[in-house]
């Protein structure tokens, strides 16, 4: 760990975390799950919510695509996403739903205020995220494919999305 200058679990707890948030709506996949709390471990982000059918650690299924990071990142439980948009509204954050809809912007178009805090919402495998969660979105974002397949696994959104808040909100350089 010290070769590869990685956080100790404790040192992850400590350190100042990426304005953002995850909230998972809904997802029905474990291993989805479990690369939420690995890919927001990489990234320093500060919590995930974890909503509805979303499964909770601990889980075998989880951790075995966590790798731990279920122990590193904080993480909270609603009984609907809805409530977790309200609560996180509330708290200042600007709620930035990825879904393909009409009228939906580009991530490649869209460019994060670097003073402002950020909750990205990841939808269920099969139905994407809730219609009254989109309403009540103050962005939302798609990611641009170029192929036959228009969707992308919950976990490669959540990569892609994450990486590219990170990168132009110059949390890296930080």
């Amino acid at each position: 760990m010290e070769e590869l200058n990685r956080l100790s679990v404790e040192e992850f707890k400590e350190v100042k975390k990426s304005p953002i948030v995850i909230v998972l709506d809904n997802v029905r996949s474990l291993n989805n799950v479990g690369s939420a709390f690995r890919t927001s471990d990489a990234f320093l982000i500060e919590k995930i919510f974890l909503c509805g059918i979303t499964g909770r650690p601990p889980h075998k299924e989880i951790q075995k695509t966590a790798l731990g990071a279920t122990q590193s990142v904080a993480w909270d439980y609603l009984p609907t996403t809805l409530e977790a948009i309200e609560q996180l509204k509330s708290a200042g954050y600007q709620i930035c739903s990825f879904e393909q809809v009409d009228q939906s912007m580009m991530l490649d178009k869209f460019v994060p205020n670097n003073e402002a805090k950020f909750a990205l919402v990841f939808g269920n495998e099969v139905f994407g995220v809730e219609e009254e969660v989109i309403k009540n979105s103050d962005h939302v974002i798609e990611i641009p494919q170029l192929g036959t397949k228009h969707s992308l696994n919950i976990s490669v959104t959540m990569g892609i999305a994450i990486w590219d808040f990170v990168v132009k909100m110059g949390i890296l350089k930080k």
